[in-house]
């Protein structure tokens, strides 16, 4: 799955993160094509908790072990 993000508190403002069935995952900056959607999210994690808004999954929250600040927004792509 691919994750094509916008928004503050990652390394680049625009960027791909490619991850692969094994777990492994690889973070480019800009866009990597082909893209074929799935979803849009939109991600805001402040401090260790994380609210995911997803138009595919609804939405989530969850708790991180690390302190951060992001507001993201998001498309999900095979």
């Amino acid at each position: 799955m691919k994750f094509i993000e916008i928004g503050i508190g990652n390394k680049w403002f625009l960027r791909t993160e490619t991850e692969h069935s094994d777990g492994s995952e690889i973070e480019e900056k800009g866009i990597s094509f082909p893209i074929k959607f799935q979803s849009v999210y939109i991600r805001i994690w402040i401090r260790k908790t994380v609210l995911i808004f997803d138009s595919k999954e609804g939405i989530k929250k969850t708790k991180k072990n690390r302190s951060d600040f992001k507001i993201i927004l998001g498309i999900v792509s095979l």
